[in-house]
């Protein structure tokens, strides 16, 4: 059996991160991901790595698009105020197309609202979050361990596709503590041949740029990056089915929400109602099939979110809008107990709709 360390899922990311070869960590402090950058700087100086607190969040994501330009694994970590402060220079990474991987442990908003767990920065993540027309995968852990896993298929991704990619977690799952195997394959990091590196007089100039004068070629450019798009849409949707084999009632939700709900599911299956749970891992690219297969038997989909309703929306289009789909939340820091995700299985149970 593989050895497991009690961690904080915080220091999970920090530690997977360095197990898959990220050597250059950027960074500035914001509850409640602070441990990310406090793991780097003491683990970094002795493995030969680079940790460097940035005067502020958008130094921060300047370095990294400067440093994944020369070819390098490199990671940023924030919260949803200091992410919003990322937002341009996320933009300039993914029209550079470059490899680039962004975490966010959510709180509370708008504005500096708290620092207890959120998970509404949803919108934020999944529709690009900066200006102009891109994506990042994002990947919405459940657990210390997936804070691990997923941060090391963030990185290989990432470089898979030349694009940001967004670990979206929130301040539970970041500060909570539990055992965590780091025992898992590790792929290589591929040969850049597009990377800033230096030409040594034995090859053309490389160029990192997102700037497009010519509006055609900007365009054509565009269109390329969305083609891209569609095949991530096809080949990394990431999801988990939890008694779903004869649901007529679906719960939907993601990390912390998640595991909240999967008691309550388990609660009502004693019942006797035939519940069950969809779990995207990833929110992008959203998993839509299994809401399409669901939705041709389920009489009632259920998201259960941190926010005021951001996930839903994604829910109701994967379904076609073909069940109704009501929300169960709580905002401003709560967490929706089993106990009110119950209530909402009964009351859909009930046939009702609110």
């Amino acid at each position: 059996m593989a050895e497991k360390v009690l961690m904080k899922g915080n220091e999970a990311i920090a530690e997977a991160a360095i197990i898959a070869g990220c050597r250059h960590y950027f960074g500035y402090p914001i509850t409640p991901q602070t441990e990310i950058a406090a793991y780097m700087a003491k683990r970094m100086p002795k493995i030969g790595g680079t940790f460097l607190q940035a005067e502020s969040e958008l130094a921060a994501i300047s370095m990294v698009y400067g440093a994944s330009a020369a070819g390098k694994r490199v990671m940023t970590s924030s919260s949803s105020p200091g992410i919003s402060l990322k937002s341009e220079g996320i933009s300039y990474i993914a029209g550079s197309d470059l490899p680039a991987v962004i975490v966010n442990a959510q709180r509370g908003g708008p504005g500096l609202g708290g620092i207890q767990p959120s998970q509404s920065d949803y919108f934020q993540a999944t529709r690009g979050g900066g200006h102009g027309d891109y994506h990042m995968i994002v990947l919405t852990p459940d657990s210390v361990q997936e804070m691990a896993e997923l941060t090391v298929k963030a990185f290989d991704l990432a470089d898979k596709y030349r694009m940001p990619v967004m670990i979206l977690a929130d301040g539970t799952i970041g500060q909570m503590m539990e055992p965590v195997s780091f025992d898992f394959e590790v792929k290589a990091a591929p040969q850049k041949p597009w990377a800033t590196t230096g030409t040594q007089m034995k090859r053309s100039h490389n160029v990192v740029n997102s700037l497009y004068l010519k509006p055609d070629e900007l365009e054509r450019t565009n269109f390329e990056r969305f083609e891209k798009y569609e095949t991530i849409k096809k080949n990394e949707a990431l999801y988990e089915e939890y008694m779903m084999d004869d649901a007529e009632i679906v719960v939907a939700a993601f990390g912390i929400a998640a595991r909240v709900s999967k008691n309550a599911v388990v609660a009502a299956r004693k019942e006797g109602i035939k519940v069950g749970l969809i779990r995207p891992v990833t929110v992008w690219p959203f998993p839509d099939e299994p809401f399409a297969k669901a939705a041709k038997t389920a009489k009632q989909f259920i998201s259960v979110e941190l926010s005021m309703g951001q996930m839903i929306e994604d829910v109701k289009l994967a379904t076609g809008c073909k069940v109704p789909v009501t929300l169960c939340n709580r905002v401003g820091g709560m967490i929706p107990s089993p106990a009110e995700v119950l209530d909402a299985i009964r009351n859909a149970a009930k046939g009702g709709k609110n």
